[in-house]
C-alpha cells in the first residue's frame, strides 16, 4: 500500500516508520523542514524512542519511506492517509484549540484521491471526526464519504519512549461512520500492525471495531480520563493520610492486594501531553461530568500542596535558595509538555524562594530557554522539591546539595536511608514534625 502520514512528532513518526517496515510505501509530511531534512536523512529529530533510529535508518536506506513538506506530494494516490496533528487545549477556557488540525485537514482534503481511507489517530471530543472533519472534508475535496472515500477514528494509544511495544501490546481501536470504513480501517490496520498474543483479553488482541467513530472517540477518552480521576482520588487520600499520621503508600499497597482495587500512586504534579488534556476535551462536551472536574481540580492542586509542605517544614521561605529537581514531566523522558515543574516554580517564587532548576536530560541552555535559572549539583541550598521521578534521583545524596535542611520528595524516588539528617517529606505521608 502506499500510506501518508501527516505529521511527523513523537507518535507520527514512529507509525510511519512502523507502517514502511511492514513493507509499504510512506509518505511523511510535516511543515517543519528540519524534521522532514532529518527524516530524511534518515536521523531521528528526538531522542529517547526505543528502536526508532535502527528503524528509521532502515527503512530511509530501502526506499519505504521518505518525508515531505509539500501535501501536493504526499497525500494523492494513497491507499490512507493517517493524521496524527497535535490538538491543544486552551489553559484559560478549556476549549480545544482545533487550528493546526484544521489547516491539516484543508491541506490533505485538497489533494485527496477517490477511494483513500482517512483516519484521525489524534484525541478528540466525541463527535469531532463526524460533525468537524467529515462535511469539511467533504467540502473541500468535493468526494463524498461513505462512496469516495471512507473516515474513521482510531486513537493512537501509546507513550513516547515504548510507542513499537505499546502499537504490539494494546488492541487496536476503530471507528468508522460506515461499516464499509470500518471494514477498511480493519483491513488497513491489520496490515500495518503486529499484535502480541493476550490471552488476558476475551475479546484477543487485534483491531476492534468499536462500531461508530463516537464509541471509539469516547474510548480513548475514558480510559485516560479515568486514570486522571484515580491519581485526583490518590492525592485526595494522600492529603488526608499526611494530615493524620498515615502512610498512604502502605495503604494503597494494601488496598490494592484486592483485585477490584487499582488506586494509583500519588504525587506533585500530572504532566504530559494526555492526562492533563483528555478530560478536559471530555469536560468539553460533557460539562455535567462532576466528577471529572474535581479530580482535575485536585490534580491541578498539587504542585502548590506540595509547595505549601516545604514551607511548612522549613518556615518562611523568602529568600530561601530551594532547587526543583526535574523539568521534564515524567523520569527518564525529555518532554516538559505541562510538566509540574512550572507551577511548582511559581509556587516557590510567589513565596519569595530563589528557585533553580536541575534536571539530568537538559544542558543548562536548555533550562534557560525554558525561563528557569540551572542548578548545578554540588552549589549551596537551603531546600529541594523533587518534582519528576529520573532514574538518577534514587542515588541522590544530601553531599550533592550541600547545605540542604528539607527535601520534598513528590515522586517518593529518593532513598530514605540516604537521607539521615535532614528532613525527608513524601506526599501522603505524615507531615507531623
Amino acid at each position: 500500500m502506499r500510506v501518508s502520514v501527516v505529521a511527523l512528532g513523537k507518535i507520527g513518526l514512529p507509525l510511519a516508520v512502523q507502517f514502511a517496515a511492514k513493507g509499504h510505501q510512506v509518505v511523511g509530511v510535516d511543515i517543519n523542514e528540519k524534521f522532514v531534512e532529518l527524516v530524511n536523512a534518515g536521523q531521528e529529530p528526538f531522542p529517547g524512542e526505543a528502536h526508532l533510529q535502527e528503524l528509521l535508518s532502515e527503512t530511509v536506506a530501502d526506499g519505504r519511506l521518505r518525508a515531505t513538506t509539500d501535501y501536493a506530494d504526499a497525500i494523492p494516490g494513497s491507499d490512507a492517509v493517517v493524521v496524527v496533528v497535535p490538538l491543544f487545549v486552551d489553559e484559560t477556557t478549556g476549549e480545544p484549540e482545533f487550528g493546526w488540525m484544521e489547516n491539516a485537514t484543508r491541506s490533505l482534503a485538497e489533494h485527496l484521491s477517490p477511494g483513500t481511507l482517512v483516519s484521525y489517530e489524534t484525541t478528540l471530543p466525541v463527535g469531532t471526526t463526524r460533525g468537524r472533519w467529515k462535511p469539511m472534508i467533504e467540502e473541500i475535496s468535493g468526494l463524498t464519504e461513505g462512496q469516495d472515500f471512507h473516515l474513521v477514528f482510531s486513537p493512537e494509544r501509546v507513550l513516547t519512549g515504548r510507542v513499537f511495544a505499546d502499537l504490539r501490546k494494546y488492541p487496536k481501536l476503530v471507528g468508522g461512520l460506515s461499516e464499509e470504513g470500518a471494514k477498511r480501517a480493519t483491513a488497513f490496520y491489520e496490515a500495518v500492525l503486529d499484535f502480541d498474543d493476550r490471552p488476558d483479553l476475551e475479546r484477543g488482541n487485534g483491531v476492534w471495531d468499536l462500531g461508530s467513530a463516537e464509541a471509539a472517540e469516547l474510548a480513548k477518552l475514558a480510559e485516560t480520563t479515568y486514570r486522571d480521576v484515580n491519581i485526583g482520588l490518590a492525592n485526595q487520600f494522600a492529603r488526608f493520610a499526611g494530615e493524620h499520621g498515615i502512610d498512604v503508600h502502605q495503604v494503597i499497597e494494601a488496598s490494592n492486594s484486592q483485585p477490584y482495587s487499582h488506586i494509583h500512586r500519588p504525587g506533585i504534579a500530572v504532566g504530559g501531553h494526555c492526562i492533563p488534556v483528555y478530560p478536559r476535551l471530555y469536560l468539553w462536551t460533557d460539562p455535567e461530568a462532576t466528577v471529572v472536574r474535581a479530580a482535575r481540580e485536585a490534580n491541578l492542586g498539587m504542585p502548590d500542596y506540595t509547595v505549601g509542605l516545604l514551607e511548612g517544614a522549613y518556615g518562611d521561605l523568602d529568600g530561601a535558595k530551594v532547587v526543583v529537581l526535574g523539568a521534564a514531566y515524567r523520569g527518564g523522558v525529555k518532554e516538559t509538555a505541562f510538566s509540574g515543574v512550572f507551577p511548582a516554580v511559581e509556587a516557590l517564587k510567589a513565596r519569595g524562594a530563589e528557585v533553580s532548576v536541575h534536571d539530568p536530560l537538559y544542558t543548562d541552555q536548555e533550562l534557560q530557554q525554558l525561563g528557569f535559572t540551572p542548578y548545578a549539583l554540588g552549589a549551596p541550598v537551603d531546600a529541594a522539591v523533587l518534582q519528576a521521578d529520573h532514574p538518577e534521583y534514587a542515588q541522590l545524596t544530601p553531599a550533592e546539595l550541600p547545605g540542604v535542611k528539607v527535601l520534598v520528595d513528590g515522586r517518593d524516588r529518593t532513598d530514605p536511608a540516604r537521607w539521615a539528617g535532614v528532613r525527608r517529606i513524601v506526599i501522603g505521608r505524615s507531615v507531623r514534625p
